[in-house]
C-alpha cells in the first residue's frame, strides 16, 4: 500500500475542479451562443415575413434586441448579488447613453436607404463621416463605461461583460444589415462638371 501522499492528492483535485469549471464556462458560452442566435434569427425571420419597412424593422430588431439584452447578459456573466448590485445602475446609465448614439445611426442607415438608387459621392462622403463619427463616439462611450464598470468590478469581469456586449451588437446590425439593398448594385457616376 503506497504511502498518502497529500501534494498529489490536492494536485489531482485542483486539475479536476479546474476541468469542471472549464466545462461549466464552455457549456454556459454554448448556450449563449443558442440564445443570441435563436434572438437573431426570430427577429429576421419575423421581418422578412411580413416585408415592413425599414424603419419597423429597424425599430423590431432594436426592440427585441433591448427586451433580451438584460436576459442574455444576466446569463452569461452570472453575476453574484453583490456584483449584480454594483453593475446594472450603471449598465442602466450606460445603455441610455448608447441608445441615444444609437438613434443617430439609425438616422444615417434610413437616409442611406432612402437615398439609396440615387446616392450621390457627395451624399455617400458625407454618411460615411457621420459613420466614422458614430464608431468614435461609441468608442469614447464604452471606455468611459468600462473605467465606471471597472471602480466596483474586476477588470476580467468588465472585459467578459463588453465581450458579450459586442456578440449582441453584432447581431443586431446582422438584422439590420440584412434589410439594406446591396452595395454591388450601387453604380458609380461621375460628378457633372
Amino acid at each position: 500500500m503506497k504511502p498518502f501522499n497529500g501534494s498529489a492528492w490536492l494536485h489531482s483535485n485542483c486539475i479536476h475542479s479546474s476541468r469542471i469549471n472549464v466545462r461549466r464556462g464552455i457549456a454556459q458560452f454554448v448556450l449563449l451562443t443558442i440564445a443570441i442566435v435563436t434572438l437573431a434569427f426570430s427577429t429576421l425571420s419575423r421581418a422578412q415575413d411580413q416585408e415592413p419597412s425599414l424603419s419597423s424593422v429597424i425599430e423590431v430588431a432594436r426592440a427585441g434586441m433591448q427586451a433580451d439584452r438584460a436576459t442574455i447578459i444576466t446569463t452569461a456573466m452570472n453575476f453574484t448579488d453583490q456584483e449584480a448590485a454594483a453593475f446594472w445602475p450603471i449598465y442602466r446609465r450606460y445603455e441610455y447613453e448608447r441608445s441615444k448614439l444609437d438613434d443617430g445611426r439609425v438616422l444615417i442607415i434610413k437616409e442611406y436607404t432612402s437615398k439609396y438608387p440615387t446616392l450621390t459621392d457627395s451624399e455617400a462622403k458625407a454618411m460615411a463621416e457621420r459613420m466614422f463619427e458614430y464608431d468614435s463616439r461609441q468608442t469614447a462611450l464604452k471606455k468611459t463605461y468600462f473605467k465606471k464598470l471597472n471602480k466596483v468590478l474586476p477588470a476580467l469581469t468588465v472585459t467578459k461583460f463588453f465581450q458579450v456586449e459586442r456578440r449582441v451588437d453584432l447581431l443586431m446590425d446582422m438584422n439590420v444589415e440584412a434589410t439594406l439593398p446591396p452595395l454591388t448594385q450601387a453604380q458609380y457616376v461621375e460628378p457633372a462638371k
